[in-house]
């Protein structure tokens, strides 16, 4: 049986391109610098400029390195464009609606679905050529425990994560017989701008106050009562795209603190 090869933790990237959407904050920005210390060259992506200057002046010391694309997801041509030439393709880019679905914008709706499935879709479809040109490839795409699991009031939200998860598992098949892998780290709810900006949404829509917001609605279901910090799922990220993991494709880790155990 062949052994992967056993490779410092800061060169098993070394020479490969990475794109991490979302990348300026939370679980992006933790993606990027997880992955340029295993030596990636990253494009972090996200339409937060001031966000990206930050993210590459923590970068700088690091064995890889972090340039920035600025970009809004909703200009798809864009997308696609910018994925080229990435041996590693991190979806993660996402927004957020709490509303009933009978009071839920529609206009919110649509670029919900346009932020979190149809960019991914034209990501992967700019990534792809080159990946199976190269015989490599790794596509992970940040789903939730909402692209496993439904919660009242973000029927965009749900919609999206689970169709992220289909596309994924599509990728994998398709990709397979190139060298290509194509998984979905899911986790509950973790420390980023995103979560806290839910919990005013989240207080009117159950009719609670905000300070028991996190305990009583958001991580009532999770028997960890803790929010997941970014670098745990940055390095679920990190494990995925590294040298031990070619078989493992079209699959959900999940890191959801046993919400799904029930």
């Amino acid at each position: 049986m062949t052994s992967p090869p056993t490779t410092p933790p800061d060169r098993a990237l070394h020479g490969r391109t990475a794109l991490v959407t979302g990348a300026a904050s939370g679980i992006g920005a933790a993606c990027a610098l997880r992955l340029a210390a295993a030596g990636a060259r990253v494009r972090a992506l996200d339409r937060d400029a001031p966000g990206l200057t930050v993210l590459a002046a923590r970068a700088e010391r690091l064995p890889g390195t972090v340039g920035t694309v600025v970009l809004d997801l909703t200009d798809l041509d864009a997308a696609e464009d910018a994925a080229a030439g990435a041996d590693i393709l991190v979806n993660n880019a996402g927004i957020q609606t709490v509303r009933p679905l009978h009071e839920f914008p529609p206009e919110a709706f649509h670029t919900v679905l346009t932020v979190m499935l149809e960019a991914p879709f034209r990501l992967i479809r700019g990534a792809l050529p080159g990946m199976y040109e190269r015989g490599w490839g790794r596509v992970v795409n940040i789903s939730s425990v909402h692209g496993l699991r439904a919660s009242a009031f973000k029927s965009a939200y749900v919609a999206a994560k689970h169709g992220l998860e289909g596309l994924s598992k599509v990728t994998a098949l398709e990709g397979a017989p190139h060298g290509v892998t194509s998984n979905c780290v899911s986790p509950g709810y973790v420390r980023t701008p995103l979560v806290e900006r839910q919990l005013a949404d989240q207080a009117a829509a159950h009719s609670v106050p905000v300070e028991r917001v996190l305990t009583d609605v958001l991580l009532a279901d999770s028997a960890l009562k803790r929010l997941i910090e970014p670098e745990e799922v940055a390095e679920a990220v990190a494990y995925l795209c590294g040298p031990f993991t070619s078989s493992v494709t079209g699959t959900t880790l999940v890191l959801d603190g046993g919400w799904t155990a029930h």
